[in-house]
């Protein structure tokens, strides 16, 4: 109420109010009859009355018609996108073609209509309550970081078949104060039905390939160990076996990333010590390392590090793809460093993979942890390579719910830095789709 009587559409009923108290102040002095002041200030209390009613009403009814029906309400009448815009108390005040469609509700029904949950329970109505109360849908997944102003959601229902993106901004009245919320409601069943389709024959191929390559590269591996092979054959051996396992960690990388896009990637977390970790990790990529000419240093922290909480098996796959990339593009006799720290005032832990390498590209370094992208510098050096290594390690470190990203200088070398956080409740409680991390 106090936010309604001063909006500009309440100013008249307060010049009104004015003018009366004037005049009945005059009438004090002029009249004498006690009886004829009593009668007039009632009617005066009752004009009063009568006047703030009414405004409070015609400033209701301004305010929907505001967004209904001003060049605000036409251009979210014609989005593609279901918009419901609704008071504090939840008394819907707009609803547009959009939300008609999606929902199969008529927009007379719900204009004016307060939401309840039980309204739930109304034939035609369950979909929009559960997008109206969130907490009622039967699966959903939050976007956004608590406290955020504008909150998303994923919504999924199976009956009927949605994915619907919700974003729910909050409305304020003049003063500033609350006064209602908009949602815009985007149907995205097609586009998530067209990913889960190329993810099923995605999977369905790697299945369907990887047996053989393997069967291939065990056979080229017992051949390479055959001694009366001359040389000549001995070349075509090994270097069919290098290509056969350069084929098998591709069809690797693809079912990884199939399951990743569905979130069904299968992550087992538990407490570990970051140090004991990154040294295990760097005692199996050490020989390629040597190989390579590369030196590989930890730069152990001085003091001991709180443990964190992993899924080692899939944490591992994400530093080895960051060592081997160190390794791979860098020079002969160049160095590379890992270092892990605590962060500053924050409960995670730093990690950081820097080389002397090659360096990247200023313009290829927003695109770097693109699916299928790989540097034009790097594309030079090695030849072969899939563009999806980084892309999986970004997966696996939010997964964890850390964050990654890179520093680098051309011809100088890279420092690919992660986190990882030290307090449980920072990890997500459920395995989010790799697509929509993006």
């Amino acid at each position: 109420m106090v936010a309604v009587i001063g909006r500009p559409s309440f100013y008249l009923v307060w010049v009104l109010l004015a003018v009366g108290a004037v005049a009945f102040a005059v009438d004090l002095v002029v009249y004498t009859s006690a009886f004829l002041l009593a009668v007039e200030g009632a009617l005066l209390a009752l004009v009063g009355l009568l006047a703030v009613v009414q405004g409070y009403q015609s400033s209701q009814i301004g305010r929907s018609v505001a967004m209904g029906q001003g060049a605000f309400g036409a251009v979210l009448e014609g989005l593609e996108d279901a918009v419901i815009a609704y008071e504090e108390g939840f008394r819907a005040v707009f609803f547009n073609g959009a939300a008609e469609r999606l929902f199969g509700v008529p927009a007379k029904s719900v204009i004016n209509h307060v939401f309840s949950p039980r309204d739930i329970e109304q034939a035609g109505w369950r979909t929009l309550i559960q997008v109206i109360f969130p907490s009622l849908a039967p699966r959903i997944i939050v976007r956004s970081s608590e406290g955020e102003a504008l909150q998303v959601v994923d919504i999924s229902f199976s009956d009927p078949n949605l994915e619907l993106r919700v974003t729910t901004l909050p409305l304020r009245d003049d003063s500033g104060k609350m006064a209602g919320f908009i949602k815009i409601i985007r149907d995205r069943t097609a586009f998530i039905e067209a990913i889960r389709s190329k993810s099923e024959f995605v999977t369905v191929a790697s299945h369907q390939l990887r047996t053989p390559v393997t069967e291939v590269t065990w056979a080229l591996e017992s051949l390479s160990h055959a001694e009366e092979m001359n040389d000549t054959d001995k070349t075509i051996v090994t270097t069919a076996l290098a290509s056969s396992r350069g084929l098998a960690r591709r069809i690797e990388d693809l079912l990884n990333i199939a399951k990743m896009e569905e979130g069904q990637f299968g992550y087992s977390f538990e407490e570990s010590d970051p140090v004991d970790f990154i040294a295990k990790t760097l005692a199996d990529v050490l020989p390629s390392a040597d190989r390579a000419g590369v030196k590989l240093y930890f730069d152990r922290p001085a003091s001991a590090l709180p443990p964190v909480f992993i899924d080692p098996k899939r944490l591992s796959l994400a530093l080895v793809n960051l060592l081997e990339n160190a390794i791979r593009y860098n020079v002969q006799n160049g160095e590379v460093v890992v270092k892990a720290d605590q962060a500053p005032d924050k409960p995670f832990v730093v990690v950081s993979v820097k080389d002397t390498g090659i360096g990247i590209p200023p313009e290829d370094m927003p695109k770097l942890f693109n699916k299928f992208y790989r540097a034009e510098n790097a594309m030079k050096l090695q030849t072969e390579g899939s563009g999806l290594g980084l892309y999986i390690v970004r997966g696996i470190i939010r997964a964890h719910g850390g964050d990654i990203w890179v520093e680098s200088e051309l011809n100088r070398g890279s420092t690919f830095t992660f986190t990882l956080p030290t307090d449980q409740s920072l990890v997500p409680q459920r395995e989010a789709g790799l697509e929509f991390l993006g």
